[in-house]
């Protein structure tokens, strides 16, 4: 595993580990795009079977990210690089953290409703247009979590 303590492949600071998510999380939006435009389309069981692997996949992106983090020794020895103040970059990172739970919270959110929904009524349904609510929620916090995740990876390994 020492591998993904390489230095990445963006030519900046980070490690291999830290650039592999950080390509991954800056693609999620666009995936999810993807999976909304399945539902537009009519095709609510490819929407449904496209937003559970990207959740999955997302769920396992954080964990092999976590596990970076801690076996590099943790935030203190990543931001050892960066020539931003400590206290702005723990803010934003803070910042960051709270978009990210609260995005996860909407997303495990809508998810479940959305499976509660499906099986009270036929697609589209009564519930379809709250689902559509809690969906677009979802949307705007992957990219909010996505553009803060992209200003931490900036002050720690490009400033």
């Amino acid at each position: 595993m020492d591998v993904m303590f390489q230095p990445g492949f963006l030519g900046t600071r980070a490690p291999l580990f830290m650039d592999i998510v950080s390509v991954i999380v800056a693609l999620l939006p666009f995936l999810i795009f993807g999976a909304i435009m399945l539902a537009k389309k009519k095709n609510y069981t490819a929407h449904e079977k496209v937003q559970k692997l990207l959740f999955i996949v997302s769920v396992l992106v954080v964990g092999f990210f976590e596990y970076g983090v801690r076996m590099e020794g943790g935030y203190k020895n990543l931001m050892e690089g960066s020539s931003v103040s400590h206290d702005y970059l723990l803010y934003v990172l803070i910042f960051h953290i709270m978009i990210s739970v609260v995005t996860l919270v909407l997303w495990i959110i809508t998810l479940s409703r959305g499976n509660r929904y499906k099986k009270q009524s036929t697609l589209p349904g009564l519930y379809s247009q709250s689902h559509k609510v809690d969906g677009q929620r979802t949307f705007i916090g992957i990219i909010l979590t996505m553009l803060t995740g992209a200003w931490v990876y900036a002050l720690l390994f490009v400033f």
